[in-house]
């Protein structure tokens, strides 16, 4: 694809609604902090007429639009991102993410880097296979080990050499030992592959890139509008405490709600306060005022059952978790 812009955002959003949903809740959010900028979003979809008209009017907003099934389904779909952005530079984010400040600063750190991710190299362990076999099978001494809700890449030729790579390996996943994710391929593990196989390692976790509440379970808040997030990884011997996550306190620009997270209220409040916004032409200040009166019966609901939850444990066990909402067929 051509490149109309020198710096862009990509998602991805197929399928159910919902999808579409987290992907224009992510592209509001973005505008709200690019309100002067050139970087352009893009959302790569195979179901253009759900997109909403308050992005499509944005100057530096553009669909990617293409059959269903035309780049394979779920998280592969990924890999065919080099062929969907428009820009020169792109930054990959997952539709579950919101953004609490600007990505400028993402790209500066990433720039002239073909194909990047941010994490740990991974030479032992299990990671949706056991790694040391993995790296053994392509001679490569360790893989970049990442969350896949971010990528960076540029529009070059070793950039789409890396992603080609990993499509071509596509096929390959089940026999070369690989776990798959939710009974679907895992991109990651196709990426990371090819990220070592081609010597791309990325650049180190330090905590401000991305921050989601598998890793950190403790205190959370969070204010779009206000820049604002704060996650917690408790230390140990906190029961929530999460020993191979490096940070104790962090304040991510970006906040990837995996699972069930998008049904909290946290990430409810601030898709309703966006929407009043870019919808509604609502001003900030009431946006916020009114959202916040939405989901507030949701928040004392959470809090009861936060206070209680030890006791009903203890007297009735284990509730059967509910569907996530992104498992409606």
């Amino acid at each position: 694809m051509s490149a109309r812009f020198e710096k862009c955002v990509l998602t991805i959003a197929t399928g159910h609604a919902v999808y579409i949903q987290f992907a224009v809740n992510l592209a509001r959010s973005f505008f709200y902090w690019h309100a002067n900028s050139n970087t352009g979003f893009c959302i790569a979809t195979d179901r253009p007429d759900w997109i909403p008209q308050d992005l499509t009017q944005q100057k530096n907003f553009e669909l990617f639009v293409f059959p269903p099934g035309t780049y394979g389904e779920s998280f592969t779909t990924k890999l065919w991102m080099d062929i969907m952005s428009p820009g020169q530079r792109t930054l990959f984010l997952d539709g579950d993410c919101l953004l609490t400040g600007s990505t400028d600063w993402m790209f500066e750190e990433m720039k002239g880097k073909p194909v990047a991710t941010v994490g740990e190299k991974r030479s032992t362990g299990e990671w949706f296979g056991d790694v040391q076999k993995t790296c053994k099978q392509f001679n490569v001494q360790a893989l970049p080990g990442f969350n896949g809700c971010l990528y960076y890449f540029e529009n070059t030729p070793q950039a789409h050499k890396v992603f080609e790579f990993a499509r071509d390996l596509e096929p390959a996943y089940d026999s070369l030992g690989l776990v798959r994710l939710r009974n679907k391929p895992n991109e990651e593990l196709l990426m990371a592959i090819s990220l070592a196989v081609h010597n791309l390692y990325g650049i180190p976790d330090n905590g401000k890139w991305y921050g989601d509440q598998l890793m950190s379970r403790g205190n959370f808040s969070l204010n779009v509008i206000k820049g604002i997030s704060t996650l917690t990884n408790p230390p140990a011997p906190n029961p929530d405490h999460v020993p191979e996550y490096p940070f104790h306190i962090t304040h991510p620009t970006i906040v990837h709600f995996l699972g069930g997270n998008t049904q909290k209220p946290e990430y409810k409040k601030e898709a309703i306060c966006l929407s009043l916004i870019y919808v509604n032409k609502i001003s900030p200040f009431w946006a916020e005022f009114i959202a916040s009166s939405k989901v507030f019966p949701d928040f004392a609901k959470e809090t009861l059952k936060n206070i209680f939850r030890p006791l009903y444990h203890a007297i009735l066990g284990h509730r059967k978790i509910k569907p996530s909402d992104r498992q409606i067929s």
